[in-house]
């Protein structure tokens, strides 16, 4: 059998086009061993290749642009192309192909689509062959399973214009169509055009929006097919919307769950998304964070693996019975008590459901790990669950997270590691209670899934942008990470002296020696579970924000990596360079008392001390880093202490410039300084010409460098898998996002209260882009009702010029507000309108909560927030909520957004 490849490619000097496929002719997917074409011009490059028919029919390709034998530009491959040939050894196939880039609607080729919301379970067979064929294939992934695509044309074969009478195409290899037409019935030249058909109606509905499609006659040959590829069809509907609901599992309510949500709650969760009409549910992150066995580990976004699942989530009724009905019987009246408590106790929670834990594997885990089942999904994981449930056990054992205290096993060493996972050894039954409970939180999160997408609703998770220190990942591959810097984000709306989340920063250079594989694992393995997913700060794969470890705030950080200025650059500003009065904290004696009050003497004789300069003091060297306040203050919780303890960390980072954490000659200015005494300092010539430094250092001195950062990484990250990627880009966000996200054809963030135009209040949901994702609130901020009550005036700017309405606003957010509210998002031009369920519930004044401070999720100024929200109906009240039920299914319908 003969492959004929013909591809037209107009390469630079020194490049080649070569094939890569499934079969072994064709490299067998190795890309060291894809196959050159050969070309005279240079544009047109051609192959036959003579290969056996393989087994299944099926053979997949993809063309790859070499240069000194290295693959340096692949074309777009989520939907590999597939040739579907027959058993005949004289055929010959001569394909026409064109080079696919990423298609312009990207997103509704990932498998959000092609799996859930658009998804045909049931397939055509392969399109028929024929001993001299005419093969077309189409893109076409907005067709429902109700419809299929068809072709009709100035041929007999093609229906002769009747478009009832149109040739229908297979959708084997959905959202790709293909037919395959008898070339000996044609009579060339032919014209063509796709046509929409409605399955259940048996009629055409629509044509495609283009002008006919024309083929001379290519002088097909006997037992040859031609194959035209890579043909993309449109037509003339409705922009295709869809609404959704975001909430954190350990905030979902059912009767049995075990005073926390579970992945068997999140199955309710998506029924109650499908009674509503709403198309996706969103989670936070769901990996495991215990640390220390408190509270504190509560902070989704700080887990100690990004594989393993938080055992918390386990839905214990699904492990089984036990078979101490004494015991169980304990734990049905510990479950009615913890369930019936307002917020998540943590720490009470995951302490029963240890004891269930253990209870279980002593009764049910032999036979579980010696499961067919079992093994199977221990040879998949083994490389991550292995370290994972070994580290967990030293930690317990060691009674700390942080294993460069341990007194063995510090440094990660796999041989090691295997031996303690060994059955014959000592530890093994403390390790294995790991993989026995990974592997049940596996299992009911897959449930979930198939449930999600049998039922046409997308589940998205949240990708976290940082890794713990004392996590797994760091243990393991340290390489990976800086571990001497913290990892956080610049001030904006949400903190003011920006945010330290304490996370190592990565190593970027190092990742990209061995193709970013630590992300797209860790993409893959999401990709199991999830049909969508949020990228946590998006920004932090162009550029993060690094804070020194001897700070606490963020205003200290810079941007990493960033193009640090010189002093003569500063000065070539008009500002004559001062190195001191620059870069070491001003103090001066006029403002003590406005931030001190009667503290000031205190802080005088205790932490600053005089300079030379009249009325100029300086911190003492005991406290000359925030780090070294915040140890001084340990454990006091007395107002007068916070108040100084702030007031000491204000003073510290009370400079204009940064020095940069390479190069000490060289300087950031200091992100949010205007607001600080330095700057009051300056004479209004200086200040003008800091102004004019700082807005071109951080909003367009970086646009084409960090351009360049994002496109090493993202590209082949988000392409990685068929997810549908959403980032989140808010804050403080240079230029070069948009280009970026654009071109990879990512969704954006809008949050009406947090517009992307800076001279704008507030968004406006109609001008949104429709490739991205619109909200009224995330878990970082008040829900809407809260936000109602925050800031008068702003609320009361917003009530007439957004809502359109005269006169006072009202002090609460009435459940008609919040209507109108969310029927404006509804409408909005964003394809997915996804809504915390608090704003969801805000709507109807019998169902939503009635205290409004209960429904705050996280506030992230404070690091130590504990994170216990849950909803104060159960899922089974929220089924029946027929009033709000209803409300939604029509708003949804209303407003076009059924799917």
């Amino acid at each position: 059998m003969i492959l004929s490849f013909h591809i037209e490619y107009r390469t630079s000097w020194g490049e080649e086009v070569r094939v890569l496929g499934s079969i072994l002719e064709l490299g067998n997917n190795q890309p060291g061993k894809a196959i050159p074409l050969q070309t005279v011009d240079g544009i047109h490059w051609t192959l036959d290749a003579d290969i056996q028919a393989p087994e299944n029919g099926i053979v997949q390709y993809s063309y790859h642009i070499y240069r000194d034998g290295k693959d340096t530009r692949t074309e777009w491959n989520s939907l590999p192309r597939t040739l579907y040939v027959s058993a005949d050894k004289k055929k010959v196939y001569r394909l026409q192909d064109c080079w696919k880039n990423l298609p312009e609607q990207q997103y509704f080729y990932t498998s959000a689509f092609t799996e859930s919301l658009l998804a045909h379970p049931e397939r055509n067979a392969a399109p028929k062959s024929h001993k001299k064929g005419l093969l077309i294939k189409a893109y076409a992934p907005c067709i429902d399973n109700d419809h299929c695509l068809g072709i009709c044309g100035n041929q007999k074969v093609l229906g002769d214009w009747d478009a009832d009478k149109a040739v229908l195409m297979s959708d084997a290899n959905f959202p790709e169509w293909q037919v395959e037409v008898d070339a000996s019935k044609i009579s060339f030249p032919l014209e063509y055009k796709f046509i929409l058909y409605n399955k259940k109606e048996r009629r055409a509905v629509a044509w495609e929006n283009n002008p006919n499609r024309y083929m001379a006659d290519p002088q097909i040959g006997v037992n040859e097919t031609l194959v035209i590829g890579d043909r993309y069809v449109y037509f003339a509907l409705p922009d295709w919307k869809g609404a959704g609901v975001a909430v954190p599992i350990f905030s979902l309510r059912s009767e049995k769950s075990f005073g926390v949500g579970d992945f068997g709650d999140l199955k309710q969760m998506i029924d109650w998304a499908v009674l509503t009409r709403q198309k996706a549910v969103q989670i936070l992150p769901i990996n495991d964070t215990t640390m220390t066995h408190t509270w504190t580990d509560s902070y989704p976004y700080n887990s100690i693996s990004i594989y393993a699942f938080h055992p918390m989530y386990a839905d214990l009724k699904q492990m089984g019975t036990l078979k101490d009905k004494k015991a169980m019987a304990e734990f049905n009246k510990r479950q009615k008590e913890l369930n019936a408590l307002p917020t998540v106790d943590y720490e009470a929670v995951n302490q029963t459901k240890w004891e269930f834990f253990r209870l279980i594997y002593k009764q049910e885990g032999e036979q579980v790990l010696a499961s067919d089942a079992f093994r199977k999904f221990f040879e998949n994981n083994k490389e991550w669950l292995q370290p994972y449930a070994v580290f967990s056990y030293l930690r317990d054992a060691y009674k700390t997270p942080n294993f460069r205290e341990w007194p063995k096993f510090t440094e990660y060493k796999a041989e090691e590691i295997e031996k303690l996972c060994q059955p014959e050894s000592a530890d093994y039954p403390h390790i294995a209670i790991y993989f026995f409970i990974q592997f049940h939180l596996h299992l009911q999160l897959l449930a979930a899934t198939e449930h999600a997408r049998a039922n046409g609703v997308v589940l998205k998770g949240d990708i976290p942008i940082g890794i713990s220190r004392n996590s797994v990942e760091a243990w393991t591959e340290p390489y990976y990470f800086n571990l001497n810097g913290q990892a956080g984000a610049p001030p904006d709306d949400f903190s003011v002296n920006g945010q330290n989340w304490g996370f190592p920063t990565y190593n970027w250079d190092v990742m990209e020696k061995d193709g970013y594989s630590w992300w797209m694992k860790r993409f893959r393995k999401m990709s199991e579970y999830f049909d969508a997913y949020r990228i946590d700060h998006i920004l932090g794969f162009f550029r993060i924000w690094e804070i020194p470890m001897h700070a606490v705030h963020g205003l200290l950080g810079q941007f990493v990596p960033a193009l640090p200025m010189t002093r003569e650059e500063i000065e070539g500003y008009g500002m004559a360079f001062r190195e001191d009065f620059f870069t070491k904290p001003y103090i001066h004696e006029y403002f003590l008392g406005q931030m001190f009050g009667p503290h000031t003497d205190y802080v005088k004789q205790t932490f600053i001390e005089p300079t030379e300069t009249w009325e100029i003091y300086r911190m003492r060297p005991e406290f000359d880093t925030q780090r070294k306040v915040e140890a001084y203050f340990a454990g006091k919780t007395d107002e007068d202490s916070i108040w100084i303890r702030d007031g000491l960390y204000a003073l510290i980072s009370d400079v204009l410039f940064v020095p940069d954490r390479e190069d000490p000659h060289k300087f950031h200015p200091r992100i949010g300084v205007q607001h600080d005494y330095i700057y009051r300092a300056l004479n209004d010539w200086e200040k003008a010409a800091f102004n004019r430094l700082y807005d071109q250092y951080y909003y367009h001195r970086h646009n084409e460098f960090w351009r360049e950062q994002a496109m090493k990484k993202l590209p082949q990250l988000t392409q990685s898998t068929r997810m549908l990627v959403c980032g989140e880009d808010l804050g403080m966000i240079p230029d070069c996002v948009a280009w970026v996200m654009n071109d990879l054809r990512i969704l954006s963030l809008e949050i009406q209260r947090m517009p992307k135009d800076p001279s704008q209040e507030f968004g406006h949901p109609d001008w949104y882009p429709y490739r991205s994702v619109c909200t009224i609130s995330t878990h970082d901020m008040s829900t809407l009702r809260g936000w109602w009550e925050e800031d008068f005036q702003q609320t009361q700017r917003y009530y007439n010029t957004m809502l359109g309405h005269y006169g006072a606003a009202p002090a609460v957010a009435t459940p008609e507000l919040c209507e109108q509210v969310v029927r404006n998002h509804l409408y909005s031009n964003s394809i997915l309108c996804i809504l915390s369920l608090q704003d969801w519930m805000a709507m109807d004044g019998k169902w939503r909560n009635p205290n409004v401070q209960e429904e705050r999720i996280n506030v992230p100024a404070n690091p130590r927030h504990y994170w216990r929200y849950r909803m104060h109906l159960t899922l089974e009240q929220l089924m029946k909520a027929e009033s709000l039920n209803e409300k939604i299914k029509g708003l949804i319908e209303q407003t076009g957004r059924k799917g």
